[in-house]
């Protein structure tokens, strides 16, 4: 599989835990704060030595806005004009509503083995400019607005990691299954090498392997968990990375479901996020109680920049095709 070409890695980082892993990860691998703009101060961000440019946030959502999140990922976002997995393999009319055909039969199970919703069929969307899985490239002819909401939360992530002015173009939406996972990789279709990929991981926890510039360099393993985030820039920008597998959250870790969809009273007025209603989260938490969502946002062009009359290639080609790169139990 891709993942035998990475070297097993040493142990598991768990952040969450950090205080507690300082004193048996220090002679390998130096975990310190992250420098963080002022308005983030009470995030709990981490740095790693010897991966410039890559912070880890641990989960800074307020307590009951993460369900907002997951209700985009599975109601809104995959609507039509955006781009899916199974519009490879079905007409328009039969994407057009993926919520409305998938709640009855996920709001109330026969406990008899069903086909599968739509939802459960979901593998990938794509937001803004659509990434092309076949040429691995991205085009001024296949776009749509990108979501003012992500945009927003994108912004303060990054204006909050050191990079203001970030402009959100193209998103990824990978939908995780019990039997999913992501094969190695490295994320060099943008034009511009210089603005951060951006990480929003939502649902269960997943073990995320980060490598280095070749394929065969040894990785890092870490834990990420519902509402943790990553940034990935600099140096670090351009590193081999995997998701082998997805699993429940530890013992004693608060999750999605348990967290709910009851905003903290402290949210102002003037949010962006607002409250899901009790059915939406139903459905939502009936979905995610096994399942991850993980968002990336990129930004594609750099200032000045267009894109090219033909698509140029790569100068790193990564032959996986998308279901070698993500590897399912079923073709969609």
């Amino acid at each position: 599989s891709h993942l035998s070409e990475f070297s097993q890695p040493h142990f598991l980082i768990h952040f969450h835990s950090v205080e507690l892993m300082i004193d048996f990860c220090v002679s390998m691998w130096k975990i310190v704060p992250a420098d963080l703009d002022s308005a983030a101060v009470n995030w709990r961000a981490f740095s790693l030595q010897g991966y410039p440019g890559f912070i880890f946030i641990s989960n800074p959502f307020l307590s009951g806005s993460q369900s907002y999140w997951v209700r985009q990922c599975l109601k809104i976002y995959p609507q039509k004009t955006n781009i899916c997995n199974l519009d490879m393999h079905m007409s328009p009319s039969d994407t057009k509503d993926f919520w409305g055909k998938s709640v009855h039969a996920l709001s109330s199970p026969t406990g008899k083995k069903e086909p599968k919703t739509l939802l459960e069929r979901l593998r990938w969307v794509t937001l803004g400019y659509h990434y092309n899985w076949d040429t691995k490239t991205y085009s001024a002819n296949s776009y749509t607005p990108f979501p003012a909401d992500l945009h927003l939360l994108s912004l303060q992530v990054t204006f909050a990691c050191g990079f203001p002015g970030f402009n959100s173009e193209a998103g990824i939406l990978n939908y995780y299954r019990p039997d999913s996972s992501l094969g190695i990789h490295v994320d060099e279709s943008e034009l511009d090498h210089t603005r951060p990929l951006l990480s929003f991981s939502f649902g269960q926890s997943a073990i995320f392997l980060l490598g280095g510039t070749c394929r065969q360099d040894p990785p890092t393993a870490m834990y990420m968990h519902s509402g943790d985030m990553m940034l990935m820039s600099g140096q670090s920008r351009l590193l081999y990375h995997a998701v082998p597998r997805i699993l429940p959250a530890p013992q004693g870790h608060t999750t999605l479901e348990m967290e709910g969809c009851s905003l903290t009273s402290s949210l102002q007025g003037d949010a962006v996020v607002e409250l899901v209603s009790e059915e939406d989260w139903a459905l939502c938490s009936r979905y995610i109680h096994n399942s991850r969502v993980n968002v990336t946002v990129r930004q594609v062009l750099g200032p000045g920049q267009n894109f090219p009359e033909t698509p140029s290639p790569l100068h790193r080609t990564d032959t996986a095709s998308l279901q070698n790169k993500i590897n399912l139990s079923a073709p969609w």
